[in-house]
């Protein structure tokens, strides 16, 4: 299965955070053929285990991108049938009005999201955005047959299957972060390319937008040597500054800042460089709000890295993403890997 195909797949699957289960037995499939290990915890997090096949003392890597997604909830049914609803995660209210989605009751149910048309608005009603609390889900079905087959607190997820642009990107919902466990896919084929000794930790982490919780609880567990968090970043659009986004066709973004372990951060630039891969520099002076804040200040402290893919339309039903970026950054992933050789434990001091 290559790299689209398996986001493809993975964005098909609900995996709203903290109901993960469904989105989490696809991603253990997948990584079965590439790692020596694998398996699940209670809080759904995936972890993968592959060793190295070269003797010696390597390090101990996690990688971790998480396999949650935003989306809504079931908070009461009308009369009529429509369902109000609220957020899970970041969800941006101005994008809902006119959504496809599905709500999860005791059937999957086709519904769309909307709200009193323009011609029945007030003239001040027309110059906002309507309010979460103003739109319902409609299902298309009599009142007492929905409230037979919905409950308050069922999930609700956007309709969105990926879509083939021109060129080499792609859109669809929950790219962020899916496309980042399809890195860790790729990666896992590319080290079967390669020598590399100690042992990587492949982690699809769980509630990441609503607290990096996955990232806590896995990193406390395998209280690796080295982190590299995969995540997505702003790519560039003409209506945001320059200096907050990154292009989609020059490769994928390595984190700087204080998050980031600084003499890790420059081998990490070093080897995209040896090996002619394109990067960006995504500057980050606080936290980066991914897997690796949390990462970092685990346990005594882990040296972590961050990579990250630009996405246009983040935490919208069109993230778009250039499949090119996914490839570079696995292949960069692994040849730092592979790069930990004897003497590596030198990368990790200041």
């Amino acid at each position: 299965m290559d790299a689209k195909q398996f986001l493809g797949q993975l964005i098909d699957v609900p995996g709203v955070s903290g109901y993960e289960d469904k989105v989490s037995k696809l991603i253990m499939d997948a990584f079965e053929p590439y790692c020596d290990e694998v398996y699940r915890d209670t809080f759904y997090n995936v972890y993968g285990k592959k060793l190295g096949n070269k003797s010696g003392h390597g390090p101990k890597v996690m990688l971790a991108a998480h396999l949650d997604e935003i989306g809504l909830m079931v908070k009461d049914i009308d009369d009529k049938g429509f369902i109000s609803f609220t957020n899970i995660g970041g969800v941006d209210q101005r994008i809902l009005l006119s959504q496809e989605v599905y709500v999860h009751g005791k059937e999957k149910l086709f519904g769309v999201i909307g709200a009193k048309p323009p011609h029945l608005q007030e003239r001040k009603e027309a110059q906002k955005a309507v309010p979460m609390k103003e739109l319902a889900i409609d299902v298309g079905l009599p009142a007492a047959k929905v409230k037979e087959l919905v409950s308050i607190g069922d999930l609700i997820t956007f309709k969105s299957p990926l879509v083939e642009l021109e060129g080499t990107n792609v859109c669809g919902k929950s790219i962020d972060d899916r496309a980042g466990v399809v890195v860790m896919y790729e990666t896992m084929k590319e080290l079967e390319k390669l020598v590399f000794s100690g042992e990587v930790y492949f982690v699809a982490t769980a509630q990441e937008e609503v607290g990096t919780r996955g990232a806590i609880i896995s990193t406390y567990k395998i209280n690796p040597d080295i982190g590299i968090a995969i995540d997505v970043t702003h790519g560039d659009t003409p209506d945001a500054p320059k200096s907050d986004t990154h292009a989609m066709d020059k490769g994928p973004a390595i984190g700087v800042g204080p998050n980031m372990h600084p003499k890790l951060t420059k081998k990490l630039m070093d080897v995209a460089k040896e090996n002619r891969i394109d990067y960006q520099v995504e500057v980050a002076p606080g936290l980066t709000g991914t897997d690796a804040r949390s990462m970092q200040v685990s346990r005594e402290g882990v040296p972590t890295v961050l990579i990250e893919l630009p996405l246009r339309y983040m935490h919208t039903t069109v993230e778009t993403l250039n499949m090119e970026n996914v490839k570079k950054a696995a292949k960069l992933i692994a040849l730092f890997i592979a790069s930990m050789e004897e003497g590596w434990e030198e990368c990790l001091t200041y």
